[in-house]
């Protein structure tokens, strides 16, 4: 093999070396995606099974309030508490949605 052709295949396997960091640098930054994404999944699996068995626990109080009018009165108190305090959380931890970019004709 003559000077320029060991060149060319040193310059491909540069090339190709180049790809692999390139190839292996876009796969760690999905993997971060990745773990933050199942993170996100998992909180969300959470809060749903909480309002899932909080929902159950209200069915409950309001059968067990019957018609009684201060157990209902107590009921609705405790109740617009636990609205408040869920909005108050809902909002502090919801991230602010992207901003919108104009789409370019």
């Amino acid at each position: 093999m003559d000077y320029s052709t060991i060149r060319r295949i040193d310059d491909k396997l540069d090339r190709i070396v180049s790809l692999l960091h390139q190839v292996l640098k876009k796969e760690n930054a999905l993997s971060v995606e990745l773990d933050n994404l199942t993170a996100q999944v998992k909180a969300n699996t959470d809060a749903e099974q909480s309002a899932i068995v909080l929902l159950g626990q209200l069915s409950d109080l309001i059968k067990a309030a019957g018609t009684d009018p201060v157990a209902l009165a107590a009921l609705t108190a405790e109740l617009d508490a636990s609205k408040t305090a869920l909005a108050a959380a809902i909002v502090a931890n919801t991230p602010a949605a992207p901003a919108m970019q104009a789409k370019k004709p």
